[in-house]
């Protein structure tokens, strides 16, 4: 009876929660359709409600801002409303914050995260799994030996972690995405299968006493 409720559980349980986050997903991204007028909402037209329009309408939205974006009116446009909205107390400060995030995640250009590594917290005898991204200059100059800026991200929400300068000399570069680095981290080490298992196992000797 046992093994039979837990692999029942181990079966419902993603199942219920995917369920959940994609509807929880569709609903919030409908809400976009209000933006339109009540005669062009679907639900008056086709008589009937079909979930998913609003992703639809999201999609078209991102793009048709986009292309606005690519041309020279567009960009100076979004360049005179960016200024306006830097200059807002309190909402300036939030958005600079975001879009400095946003653009180094999303750009194509951008360094995000360049490589995995192990790092040693949160204590000297531990390891962590963490991300190298990029140090200012104006730190560089006031470091006399070669430091790395690393992202340790916590789990199971990456989203959230720590930002240290630590010696290059204590960091190990791994062989590693960072796809399956998050991935491990997101499932607090649970996933295991043959993308993460390819990756060669760390000789004691190189690591740095």
């Amino acid at each position: 009876m046992k093994k039979y409720l837990i692999t029942g559980l181990l079966v419902r349980v993603p199942l219920g929660i995917t369920i959940w986050v994609l509807n929880l997903t569709i609903g919030t991204m409908d809400q976009t359709l209000l933006l339109l007028p009540e005669q062009w909402h679907p639900d008056k037209i086709l008589g009937i409600h079909i979930p998913g329009w609003g992703i639809i309408l999201t999609f078209l939205v991102v793009l048709v801002t986009g292309l606005l974006i690519r041309n020279v009116f567009g960009q100076q446009l979004w360049i005179y409303s960016e200024k306006v909205m830097l200059h807002v107390p309190f909402v300036g400060s939030i958005y600079k914050g975001v879009k400095q995030v946003s653009d180094t995640l999303l750009s194509g250009s951008g360094n995000s995260f360049r490589k995995v590594l192990l790092v040693r917290y949160p204590h000297p005898q531990a390891w962590s799994l963490a991300f190298q991204t990029s140090v200012p200059g104006e730190v560089i100059d006031q470091l006399d030996e070669a430091y790395v800026a690393v992202f340790i991200p916590t789990t199971p929400s990456p989203v959230n972690g720590f930002y240290f300068f630590v010696r290059k000399a204590d960091t190990i570069e791994l062989d590693m995405s960072v796809d399956v680095a998050l991935r491990s981290i997101v499932s607090m080490g649970v996933v295991a299968n043959s993308e993460t298992g390819k990756y060669r196992a760390i000789p004691r000797d190189s690591i740095p006493d």
